[in-house]
């Protein structure tokens, strides 16, 4: 199987030192009020999905302003979710009536899509902006088995259980490729079926590279994006 991989200096930048940000404390941040929200429609096929999402201008004049903890990645809906949740469109019956948990879901794009078919579906991520903006998602979306949770993929809590994992973009920095893949590892031990979606970095070859054994398919959106499903052997 061949892949074809890129590098984004800016991109690769900017993540790397949101990556060291996030042994910093964990102090409780100002939440961005969700009147400076937008709507985002989002099509896939017959499906649509509209996101609350917070102004660019006014997220930015946040973090200048020194009122947020991390610099907020999660505040637009990356290429790698917005393929995730096209795939799931595409091939519902992944999560069909199945426990599905997003982790790092920033805005939660592929969770709310998941959720037209899954059973139940929590979006988590380690912050508590994003998941205003997936709250208010659900609720314009009119969909009520949605719920959110604070969660460090780093830090587990005791007990989390999943039939289908969601990841999308968490690849980025390979100081973090371990404990990636001991988290990976943790959830195929449950018979956790695991769907990552990436860009094709040059950087995160080797840690895609380890997961081939686990690979049952594999797909290419657009010129950059390559989707996995892991499972166990």
């Amino acid at each position: 199987m061949h892949f074809l991989y890129r590098t984004n200096e800016n991109e690769k930048h900017l993540k790397l030192a949101f990556a060291s940000d996030l042994y910093h404390s964990f102090k409780s941040p100002t939440l961005v009020p969700l009147l400076h929200s937008e709507h985002q429609t989002y099509r896939f096929g017959e499906t649509t999905i509209t996101l609350v999402a917070p102004k660019q201008n006014e997220l930015r004049k946040d973090w200048q302003e020194n009122r947020l903890t991390h610099f907020p990645f999660w505040g637009k809906c990356w290429p790698a979710a917005k393929a995730l949740a096209g795939f799931l469109v595409q091939h519902p019956h992944y999560v069909q009536d199945k426990k599905v948990l997003e982790l790092a879901g920033g805005l939660g794009l592929p969770s709310l899509i998941a959720a037209q078919y899954a059973k139940e579906v929590c979006c988590s991520d380690f912050l508590p902006e994003p998941l205003q903006y997936v709250q208010a998602s659900a609720t314009l979306n009119g969909i009520l088995h949605l719920t959110t949770r604070l969660i460090h993929w780093q830090q587990l809590p005791k007990g989390l259980t999943a039939d289908v994992l969601l990841l999308s973009d968490i690849n980025y920095n390979p100081s973090d490729f371990d404990a990636l893949n001991q988290m990976l590892q943790y959830f195929l031990d449950q018979d956790t079926l695991i769907l990552l979606s990436t860009p094709q970095r040059i950087m995160g070859k080797s840690f895609i590279e380890k997961w081939v054994p686990y690979q049952q398919h594999h797909e290419v959106f657009g010129n950059d994006i390559s989707l996995f499903v892991l499972g166990g052997l």
